[in-house]
């Protein structure tokens, strides 16, 4: 049953708006409930917009991770709004609090599949915050994919258009259960008012929405801020400013690796390693000072390239190998010869036009070219890809801008006080000795595989393949070969974000062990192995049968695959038994033959998402990494998610995090957002004190170096504002200051309390 008609004639001639909730009668209507947060009717303040009441929300943030407002149509029923024409999800929000809030907004369909937006909504401010809903030009499958991750409107409008985060853009509307409006892994209360919910009319799109707007430079042609060049001179002038300041050097307080020279002196072994000092865990440099490991990643060309919307005749470019250790998006540049960009064609017109300039291949910037094999997602299967961060790093250093760069991005990181160059580093800057830095490898390659069900970046290998052992040698053969021993590599991060389950159902959790219980272990090297692991432990099939409930006639046919189970408590047991069990095969393996080339350096896992971990998975990596890492997208360590770190009891690091904004140009400011530059850098330093605060963890890398190019990056559209320096390659000035003031009093905070 639908609690709104799904026609268009409820929009009037004069009103292109439905309602759906306000407060005029002074009560919360029934089908608002609340999670973590107190709600109340207010009267005659900041925030009513329709009629004389609203409702203020107070989260309890601080101590709660997860805070939420919940609309539901009613018990029973669901939203149908297919029917109508183009419109927008839209309400009045005012955060009458001392900082911004980012907002999501979550919808469930009658799948109960979660699509969501954010919005930032700055502190001492009121507006309208759109979700739009259908459209012509929502990116999706059937609709306009322009090839950025988050897309601005295709319409004029005066309100705030939220940004797209996971999930559908383009929602099955016949059957909405349920929005939710969640605040969550933050580390303050926030305070907003809220009225006016209703779904609006969209305006008429404009076709030519995104045409042009990239300018030479990769900037926004209509944004303006403090760092946009204006021109090669404004660019010049910038630099030599910044070549002046950065004569100053690094922190007086350093040892020659980067640690703290004024703490309590320990054992000196000559390369990095870790040990408790005080209670609390702690990196040692190589010559036995105290080490906090801070540094910023993706110190490297390969990612700045965007898709041009051209294409040329495949044939004619190189292709991968099938013994290639390197992904394709970590490629430095796949180069393109002359006899493929004689057959080049425009594959994607829409994507071509948003580009004010692009060079000829001839003249001098046409070096920039390169090619991209392969996508995650876009708006082209393959295709030609451009770096205007490479082309202005030529306009401003000359023809030897990559070794000028280098030398720049060293006496940055030193300057700004980082201690290292953090993950997806150019092995270039591995002989440096200037700065430490942490090294990285990816096992890919023909093994086996299992899944998880959710194989968000690429299906879980199989680490009882032998082929897996192969793969995992030949990985750490490219490693040694790049690092050579040195000591000033602190570790190494093999592989990266694995889909290894999710908290919050049982199928999220336990996937990898439900979907291997339904594979055949003649074709499932892992499956093989649960079954033996289940036998030993249950010997016979009808001991498995009594605890499991289930009927199965033999171990023959549990092996040929099982599916449909009731998930009972036994079940559920075994199945964070034999995730450990998978967990713990892929770690030794790993473990062992980076111990066996690399004995001196650290091993520190595989950079678990935080969508991406299971307690089974996380102890089965303590048991061989020497450092557990986690890539965690929130405002700092809140901590209810970390409450298993005394149980586990290992040294960590954050291998990611990031805060941008949208007001440098971009339409997507990244995975958490602040209002503006001058809030980013605070919540920067915000975060990094939890870091510093916490005693099991041992330092924390920024994502990224550089901004993502505003059209996105060419493996999946990542179009995010959370470079320390801009597409220009011009350092934000609040992220830098920030950067100073924690990195000279961190040392001091960290090893003083």
């Amino acid at each position: 049953m639908s609690v709104l008609e799904s026609d268009a004639n409820k929009y009037s001639e004069h009103d292109t708006s439905i309602r759906l909730f306000d407060f005029d009668d002074a009560h919360i209507p029934k089908q608002f409930s609340f999670n973590n947060v107190d709600a109340t009717i207010i009267t005659d303040s900041v925030g009513i917009t329709a009629g004389k009441h609203a409702l203020k929300v107070d989260t309890k943030s601080k101590d709660n991770f997860y805070t939420s407002v919940f609309l539901e149509p009613g018990e029973g029923e669901v939203w149908d709004w297919s029917q109508l024409p183009a419109f927008s999800f839209a309400f009045d929000v005012a955060n009458v609090g001392h900082r911004s809030t980012q907002l999501f907004i979550n919808l469930f369909d009658h799948k109960g599949q979660m699509h969501s937006r954010c919005v930032n909504i700055p502190k001492d401010s009121s507006d309208t915050y759109l979700v739009e809903l259908k459209g012509e030009y929502l990116k999706g499958k059937t609709n306009f994919d322009s090839g950025f991750r988050s897309n601005p409107a295709s319409f004029d409008t005066p309100y705030v258009y939220a940004t797209w985060m996971w999930g559908l853009m383009n929602v099955d509307l016949t059957s909405v259960k349920k929005i939710e409006l969640s605040v969550h892994g933050t580390l303050i209360d926030h305070h907003l008012v809220f009225d006016n919910f209703r779904l609006m009319l969209n305006p008429e799109p404009n076709p030519s929405f995104l045409e042009g707007i990239i300018d030479k430079y990769g900037q926004n042609r209509d944004a303006e801020y403090a760092e946009k060049v204006q021109s090669d001179d404004d660019l010049a002038q910038r630099t030599e400013r910044e070549l002046q300041v950065l004569k100053e050097g690094a922190m007086p307080d350093r040892s020659r690796f980067g640690g703290f020279k004024n703490g309590p002196r320990q054992e000196a072994t000559g390369y990095f390693r870790t040990q408790k000092i005080d209670g609390k865990w702690s990196l040692v440099d190589p010559e036995g000072y105290p080490y906090f490991a801070t540094g910023i990643d993706i110190i490297r060309l390969a990612n700045a390239y965007t898709i041009t919307g051209v294409d040329y005749d495949h044939g004619k470019v190189e292709a991968r190998t099938s013994d290639d250790v390197t992904p394709e998006d970590s490629k430095e540049k796949v180069t393109v010869p002359s006899e493929a960009k004689a057959t080049a064609f425009v594959a994607n017109q829409s994507r071509r036009d948003i580009f004010q300039w692009l060079p000829d291949y001839d003249e001098p910037l046409g070096e920039h070219y390169a090619y991209m094999r392969e996508l995650f997602e876009g708006p082209v299967e393959r295709g030609e890809t451009f770096s205007f961060y490479a082309a202005n790093l030529q306009r401003k250093y000359g023809n030897n801008y990559l070794d000028t760069w280098r030398e720049v991005t060293m006496d940055r990181m030193l300057n700004w006080g980082f201690t290292s160059l953090g993950n997806w580093t150019n092995p270039e800057f591995y002989s440096n000795e200037k700065i430490p830095f942490f090294a990285n490898g990816w096992i890919i390659g023909d093994f086996k595989t299992v899944s998880s069900g959710d194989d968000f970046w690429a299906a879980l290998p199989d680490p009882f393949d032998p082929v897996f052992r192969e793969r995992a040698r030949a990985t750490v053969s490219q490693v040694r070969s790049e690092i050579k021993d040195t000591p000033w590599c602190v570790g190494i991060f093999i592989d990266n974000e694995k889909s290894w389950g999710r908290m919050g159902s049982i199928e999220g959790q336990h996937g990898i062990a439900i979907h291997t219980l339904g594979r055949d272990a003649v074709e499932c090297p892992t499956k093989a192995v649960f079954v033996r692991t289940l036998k030993d432990k249950y010997g016979e099939i009808n001991a498995l049968n009594i605890a499991w409930g289930t009927t199965i006639a033999s171990w023959e046919q549990f092996a040929s695959g099982v599916k449909g189970l009731e998930n009972n408590d036994a079940q559920l047991a075994d199945y964070g038994f034999l995730l450990e069990v998978y967990a713990s095969e892929y770690f030794r393996i790993v473990n062992e033959e980076l111990k066996a080339q690399l004995p001196n350096h650290l091993y520190l896992g595989v950079r678990f998402a935080d969508w991406g971990m299971t307690p089974d998975v996380v102890r089965a990596a303590a048991k061989h990494c020497d450092v557990i890492s986690y890539n965690y997208y929130k405002e700092g360590l809140h901590p209810e998610p970390w409450n298993f770190l005394p149980e586990i009891d290992m040294p960590s690091i954050i291998g990611e995090f990031h805060i941008g904004s949208k007001d440098v140009g971009f339409y997507h400011p990244g995975l958490v957002c602040a209002a503006n530059q001058q809030e980013r850098s605070e919540m920067y330093e915000a975060y990094m004190h939890t870091v510093i605060d916490n005693p099991y963890f041992i330092g924390a890398h920024w994502f990224q170096y550089i901004d993502s190019p505003i059209a996105g990056r060419s493996f999946d559209g990542e179009n995010y504002n959370v470079g320390f320096v801009s597409t220009a390659d011009v350092p934000y000035a609040p992220m830098v200051e920030a950067a100073q003031r924690l990195h000279s009093q961190m040392y001091k905070r960290r090893y003083s309390k």
